[in-house]
């Protein structure tokens, strides 16, 4: 039996696993693919603030979708283990690209072409042909210099029965695809050496835990503190005039870790000046470094964008903060008929116990405050809800927008503080020192918020003759005495009905209204003021409503103004004026008084005297790999510009043996045809036919 045959069937072979892996991640379209997914994710990145804390995310998106992008890594992009893959794949593609094309390349840059043949270049869509009396010899010599002339590399190679002349120009243009790659692989790693890639090795491998606990930082444990070899970082430390730091904070996902220094910052100067809006024009920081292995003492000022370095670590500066200012102040009762105040003094950043119910934590301190206070069309206090702020944006913008407005005004002094509870619930406030002149009456701001991303709502507390709080408070006392209420209707009543006896049964009525009214707007726990007004005037019938009304305020207004004076004769001082700027005054007074019941505070704290203790903020960064990216950007500089200003031309020119002399054949080919290379080959087309003279 014969074996079938086999002559003329061409067997394909697949090419190995490997081979196609490698071919599909050094190409094009996957290439293309990765760049695709990493703009996508850096929008991301850039659209949803990154870094922030964890209860900003949970307000913002709910605990559900929270915890859902936190798993994807949303809240640190840049960081995230996928993003970090993205990027080592497109290094890992650039680099296979690299390796495969790069000594094709260089091969070719190398290489004359000189393979080819008569009959190829007459396929050339630029190509001419001419005859020479001038030998073959002769005619290449003199075609040779001629394109030296014109800027090209020029070889001679001698063929059968003719003479190859190959020249090239431009061949360097071959390593703007060399560099511009070899930039994005390093530019790459320059990026991974600057990341918290080398922190978060040592989080998985050495056990380092970020710390989320509260307290001071030399209490920190080991396990959350990184070492000075650390190869990277970029932390920041706050540090009072005065004082000295060696740490710095680096912020994470779920707590900070506290990177030691190798040197030891001493700020001795805090420089800053302001624009007439307020805003900073500079601020510098005068210092002393001093190396902790050496000794070496280096001194300098750092400001915005000129940064100190010291063995290889850059000291910026960043921005400037409170570093402890001590603050001494007055506390008023706002709760209760009791109107004793008491001294009370604080730090900022510090914590103040008051009495065993409540903790002061002051968290602010601002020596001025320039504002443009403009007249409004609200000439109340500040309701429940509506904020400064709110104000001064609806009818005349903030300070830093209107650079030039005659309304800019510094309103002095302001105190930030929480007052917490056994419970843990806190408000925060912002009280000013000085009166402020707002619709033409001077008066106190006293802010407050219970949420901190809710602005401030201010109490307007209005100033007395005294240019003070005293009569505000003394009247708010006043107003929850059941027994000074009771003799300032009685007073009431006699002021309205002096005389005649047989008025008794109407001033009897009179009294009892007013003191109704005086303890309806004392309120009680659950409503107060206008508020309390409103719902009890709400149950009379509809059309006695506005009367009853109209007539109800007025006793109340009036029996108020009566427990003032019997308020001010109680503490042994004279009945005021009833004069226009009193009434003004007591006005002011009840509207504060009705808005107070929203303050929510036991206590108001007036600031009194300050001595202010300036901190500077410094942003301390090592970041070896910022040589790398500088040449990663050479790089790509580089090959920019051999790709889109250096155009390779290769040229021939086929020399053959006439009976005349000799014949020559040129074909001229770039990679890009421009304008430029059809005038250069229309010259090359004159000049290379000419003749010796």
């Amino acid at each position: 039996m014969s074996s079938p045959s086999t002559t003329g069937i061409q067997l394909k072979t697949r090419r190995p696993l490997v081979g196609e892996v490698v071919e599909l991640i050094s190409s094009m379209r996957f290439a293309i693919a990765l760049l695709a997914m990493i703009a996508i994710a850096a929008v991301v990145g850039t659209v949803m603030k990154q870094g922030e804390a964890s209860t900003s995310y949970i307000n913002q998106f709910g605990p559900f979708w929270y915890e859902v992008f936190r798993k994807i890594g949303l809240y640190t992009v840049y960081s995230a283990w996928w993003f970090l893959l993205l990027m080592a794949v497109l290094v890992l593609s650039t680099s296979l690209c690299i390796v495969r094309n790069a000594p094709k390349m260089l091969k070719d840059m190398r290489s004359w072409r000189e393979n080819v043949r008569e009959q190829s270049l007459l396929n050339f869509h630029h190509k001419m042909q001419w005859r020479s009396p001038l030998a073959r010899t002769a005619l290449a010599q003199q075609s040779a210099a001629r394109l030296a002339d014109a800027g090209y590399q020029v070889k001679l190679v001698e063929k059968d029965h003719g003479t190859l002349v190959a020249a090239k120009q431009g061949a360097a243009n071959k390593f703007g695809y060399i560099f511009a790659h070899s930039a994005i692989v390093v530019i790459c790693l320059g990026a991974v050496m600057d990341s918290d890639v080398p922190i978060r090795l040592q989080e998985w491998f050495l056990g380092k835990t970020p710390f989320n606990g509260s307290g001071l930082i030399s209490q920190v444990p080991q396990a959350s503190r990184l070492s000075t070899s650390n190869p990277t970082f970029r932390g920041n430390t706050m540090i009072p005039e005065g004082q000295t730091s060696n740490t710095a904070v680096l912020t994470r996902p779920d707590g900070v870790l506290i990177q030691e220094l190798p040197f030891t910052i001493s700020l001795k100067k805090f420089t800053i000046d302001f624009y007439s809006t307020g805003m900073p024009k500079l601020f510098a920081s005068d210092v002393e470094v001093r190396e902790n292995e050496s000794g070496k003492i280096t001194k300098g000022t750092i400001e915005v964008n000129k940064p100190l370095i010291v063995n290889g670590v850059a000291i910026y500066q960043s921005s400037f903060e409170d570093g402890g200012s001590k603050l001494k102040l007055t506390g008023f009762p706002m709760v209760g008929a009791i109107n004793n105040r008491f001294d009370i003094a604080g730090e900022v950043n510090g914590t103040t116990p008051m009495g065993d119910a409540y903790t002061v934590e002051w968290s602010g301190f601002r020596p001025f405050n320039v504002e443009n206070i403009a007249p409004t069309d609200d000439a109340r206090a500040v309701k429940k809800g509506v904020s400064l702020a709110d104000e001064l944006d609806k009818h005349t913008g903030s300070a830093g927008k209107n650079a030039v407005n005659k309304d800019l005004k510094n309103i002095g002094p302001s105190v930030s503080y929480k007052l917490r509870d056994k419970t843990g619930q806190a408000r925060e406030f912002n009280n000013y020192m000085q009166p402020v002149t707002i619709d033409g009456a001077t008066v106190f701001l006293a802010g407050m918020r219970a949420n901190p991303s809710d602005n401030f709502s201010y109490l307007r507390i209005p100033a007395d003759d005294g240019h003070s709080v005293n009569e505000w408070m003394r009247l708010r006392a006043a107003l929850q005495n059941a027994d000074l209420r009771a003799a300032a209707a009685q007073r009431y009543a006699q002021r309205a009905m002096p005389q005649a006896a047989s008025n008794d049964a109407l001033r009897v009525q009179l009294q009892a209204a007013a003191e109704k009214g005086l303890t309806i707007f004392a309120g009680d726990d659950k409503m107060a003021g206008f508020a309390a007004v409103a719902k009890f005037l709400e149950k009379m019938p509809e059309e006695a409503l506005k009367k009853n009304a109209d007539v109800f305020m007025r006793i109340l207004n009036a029996s108020l103004w009566d427990l003032w004076q019997i308020a001010r004769i109680k503490d042994g001082l004279p009945a005021v004026v009833e004069d226009e700027q009193h009434a003004r005054f007591l006005n002011l007074a009840i509207n504060a008084l009705s808005d107070a019941f929203f303050y929510g505070a036991p206590v108001y704290l007036q600031l009194d005297d300050f001595t202010h203790v300036q901190a500077s903020v410094f942003q301390v960064t090592r970041s070896p790999g910022k040589s790398v990216v500088y040449l990663g950007c050479l790089f790509l500089v580089l090959g920019v510009f051999a790709m889109f200003y250096i155009r390779e031309r290769r040229l021939w020119i086929w020399i053959k043996d006439d009976a005349a002399g000799s014949e020559a054949l040129m074909a001229m080919s770039t990679q890009r045809k421009t304008l430029d290379f059809e005038r250069e080959f229309e010259v090359l087309k004159e000049k290379l036919p000419q003749s010796a003279a």
